[in-house]
């Protein structure tokens, strides 16, 4: 029997390369010993076709074929468009 693809959130970090994205994947996780939660952040890089994803986006990635050496999923969907501001270096400066 054919398994289910895995499936993944996360958002988009990186979207300088040509139609590939860096994906941040994070899991909350509980401490075996002091029971705190710690988030744990995973990046992965995806395959986007059309070069549609911007840094901050919220997608859900799927799992695939070897695309190349290290992208191993592509984007499915854009769940939300991410709003970053765009800030040059002068405009920081006091």
């Amino acid at each position: 029997m054919e398994g289910k693809r895995k499936t993944r959130f996360g958002k988009v970090v990186s979207d300088k390369m040509d139609k590939t994205v860096v994906i941040a994947v994070e899991t909350p996780r509980r401490h075996p010993m002091y029971k705190k939660t710690i988030r744990r952040a995973v990046k992965y890089k995806a395959h986007d076709e059309k070069n549609q994803c911007q840094l901050g986006d919220t997608v859900r990635i799927v799992e695939t074929r070897p695309l190349s050496k290290d992208k191993r999923w592509r984007v499915a969907e854009i769940v939300t468009k991410g709003e970053v501001a765009e800030i040059q270096p002068k405009e920081i400066t006091n």
